[in-house]
């Protein structure tokens, strides 16, 4: 198979109709780190919003739990992916989401704006880091992949297009991002457990990393000091330059999903997407929702 094989097959598809087959060909053959990183990115910004990250800080998920709560997360968006909105898997996927999101208080603007993470991010790390850049129907089919995710989650006036996801977490983020003690506690976690991945030694260079790799809005919301110019360009580049070897390299021949990722820790016998997530109890750490 040819380097741009599976691109050239995407293009001969409907981004419309097919648009969750194109996702799954973009994230499990031609980009899985990236989605990887992308997506870890899409949910750790949303911490910055201080009605998010207090919640997640109260319900102590990401802070007492966080690779549960990661792992979690990963495998429930994996399975919709894998196998397709009309699969028994997606169907139980999306039953345990609408589940976990229905015992808290979650504004609908919030539930959005967590969506539009998932469609932008992605493309906007690809096209920094990739080995090239998406596609317009990779765009298109990954916009509407989530759209039909947001319908099956309730949530209220989707955007449209990828220009509309675009334009709504722009401005969303703009409006909203601010600091938070609570939600800067939930950044701490995740960026401990990110750096837990690795031998501890590397645990400074890793953060440090992490952060040259953030834009400096989030540095503000959350009051990191920014990593200096050379530190950045030098860690962007090197990531960079990953996106230029996987160029030279064969072709992907079979998926790897987020379930196959060594990131995934808590379930090194199996798991059952019906046991994955919380169950949150009304009225109990940061639940305030009692007639769920």
């Amino acid at each position: 198979m040819k380097r741009f094989a599976r691109l050239e097959q995407i293009r001969r598809m409907d981004p419309h109709r097919d648009a969750t087959e194109i996702y799954r060909l973009s994230l499990a053959y031609e980009f899985p780190w990236d989605f990887t990183r992308a997506l870890e990115l899409a949910l750790y910004r949303t911490y910055a919003v201080p009605a998010i990250g207090r919640l997640l800080a109260e319900t102590a998920e990401l802070t007492d739990r966080t690779q549960k709560r990661y792992d979690d997360t990963a495998l429930l968006l994996d399975a919709i992916v894998e196998h397709g909105f009309g699969s028994d898997e997606a169907t139980t996927a999306i039953r345990r989401i609408n589940q976990m999101h229905r015992g808290y208080d979650i504004d609908d603007d919030d539930m959005r704006y967590v969506l539009c993470t998932f469609v932008v991010m992605p493309k906007r790390w690809i096209d920094a880091y990739g080995w090239r850049r998406m596609s317009r129907h990779e765009i298109v089919a990954s916009a509407v992949h989530y759209r039909t995710l947001g319908r099956h989650m309730g949530i209220k006036d989707i955007p449209e297009t990828y220009e509309a996801f675009e334009a709504y977490l722009d401005a969303y983020e703009a409006a909203h991002f601010a600091w938070d003690e609570d939600a800067r506690r939930v950044s701490d976690a995740t960026l401990d457990l990110m750096a837990s991945w690795y031998p501890r030694p590397l645990a400074p260079v890793l953060r440090t990393a992490i952060l040259a790799l953030l834009d400096d809005s989030l540095l503000r919301a959350f009051r990191y000091p920014p990593p200096s110019a050379a530190t950045r360009a030098w860690v962007r580049r090197a990531v960079r330059l990953r996106g230029r070897a996987v160029r030279l390299l064969p072709p992907r021949r079979a998926p790897h999903f987020a379930r196959q990722n060594w990131e995934i820790k808590g379930y090194p016998y199996g798991y059952r997407l019906a046991d994955l997530g919380t169950r949150p109890v009304p009225g109990v750490r940061g639940c305030p929702v009692r007639d769920v």
